[in-house]
């Protein structure tokens, strides 16, 4: 439902048979109803008894809307493939799930649809009849297209543009993060988390196709789990590859699991051949990261985008480190643990957010003061220790590295920032 909903076939199709529908319901209302279609003016159409008119004006805009349709997706696949190409092969899934696009393919189809429905009723036998409000109706959706076609290509040319991109990306890793996450982190000093529980672990449910873990029904392996009286342990976490004969699932006193149980249990876990963002925030995460680093690479050297995807990225951190993580351990009935799910934390996301570009980025002074300042609002919005902790040992990294690449006029500002990143998170400066 996932896949579906973000491509290019539910919705388009869903709004293109609606209006075939409707070409095809109009046009029957008019010829069993004529009194139907009597408000229409006669400047338009002096009689129903002309069908040549009907047919003409529904066959031109059938024909000419394809023409439009052809031609509109055939140059936004060549944009796809040049912005693939210039900022990640990842924001083609972005862009696949964008409604204004799945809107408009709906709209220029569901016209030709409509027309094409309508067109048998305006005939010649066995009497004359044109079906005259239908053809307004195909005139009226015309004119919508012409509208919808300009806002389109205006909507296109600014989805394109980086920034829009990286906005986008980040909105959708926003919602993937309330979703997963819901409840605000409680004030106060956090508690580790309790380890999971140690069992015998003597039967794994090995994956019968490769692929990546992309869902999780926790509530289908939680109801599995109690009804086979098993415990489970999910291998590895939701955005990892998994190749079939591998262990996907661990099992205490696995012998309780017949073939059936052990299908239902891979039929929770949804494997794909690339990731998503159902569950995977780092997914999001990493898509923004691939366009800061091919823009602060040497054949690129576009500082201004990465800077803007640092500015995105915390944002990312600031609503992660704002909410209690996902629980990892499950229990039915309260105090008897069933399942245990590994979700990624604050200090792995955090290093898949910047390390990279703070490898890449030991050169380039603005860059690495961005990365600072990121830090540092991130570090202003959470309370926690241990995340600042992390947010501390990340920004020592980044002037540790800067060091051995810039000069000491261009490690004064970083210095200054790093300084104030050392008073917010409590620790002691590097030398």
């Amino acid at each position: 439902m996932y896949n579906l909903r973000g491509g290019f076939l539910v919705r388009p199709l869903a709004i293109a048979l609606t209006l075939g529908c409707a070409g095809a319901v109009l046009s029957w209302l008019e010829e069993t109803f004529p009194v139907f279609s009597d408000w229409m003016p006669t400047v338009l159409f002096p009689s129903h008894a002309d069908p040549q008119v009907a047919q003409v004006i529904l066959g031109g805009i059938a024909a000419s809307i394809m023409t439009v349709v052809s031609i509109v997706f055939a140059i936004l696949l060549m944009t796809l493939t040049l912005a693939s190409m210039q900022f990640s092969p990842r924001i083609i899934v972005s862009f696949a799930r964008d409604r204004v696009t799945q809107w408009t393919l709906g709209v220029f189809l569901g016209t030709f649809c409509y027309c094409m429905a309508a067109l048998p009723s305006a005939r010649f036998q066995p009497k004359p009849f044109a079906p005259v409000a239908t053809v307004v109706g195909a005139m009226l959706l015309a004119l919508v297209c012409v509208g919808w076609l300009l806002f389109f290509i205006q909507h296109i040319s600014q989805a394109i543009s980086v920034s829009h991109i990286v906005d986008r990306v980040a909105a959708e890793t926003e919602t993937v993060i309330d979703q997963m996450m819901p409840w605000r982190r409680r004030d106060g000093v956090r508690p580790d988390p309790a380890p999971a529980p140690q069992f015998a672990w003597d039967a794994p449910v090995l994956a019968d196709s490769s692929g990546y873990i992309r869902f999780v029904d926790t509530a289908l392996l939680l109801s599995l789990a109690k009804a086979y009286r098993v415990k489970l342990r999910l291998v590895r976490r939701v955005g990892l590859f998994v190749p079939a004969g591998t262990p996907l699932l661990l099992a205490h006193k696995g012998d309780r699991l017949t073939p059936d149980a052990i299908h239902e249990l891979r039929r929770a876990i949804d494997l794909g051949p690339s990731r998503t963002l159902q569950q995977d925030v780092e997914f999001g995460v990493l898509q923004i990261v691939d366009i800061a680093l091919k823009a602060i690479s040497p054949a690129v050297n576009d500082p201004t985008t990465a800077i803007s995807c640092v500015d995105q990225l915390s944002r990312i951190m600031i609503r992660v480190a704002s909410r209690e993580p996902p629980e990892s351990l499950l229990y039915d009935p309260p105090g008897v643990f069933r399942v245990a799910i590994p979700w990624i934390d604050f200090d792995r996301l955090s290093t898949s957010a910047f390390e990279q570009i703070r490898l890449y980025a030991r050169a380039d002074a603005a860059v690495s003061l961005r990365l600072l300042r990121a830090l540092g609002d991130i570090a202003a919005t959470t309370a926690s220790p241990s995340l600042r902790q992390t947010l501390h040992a990340l920004g020592e990294r980044i002037v540790e590295g800067c060091a051995r690449e810039l000069g000491e006029e261009e490690m004064h500002p970083l210095r200054r920032r790093w300084a104030a990143l050392e008073n917010m998170t409590g620790a002691s400066a590097p030398d």
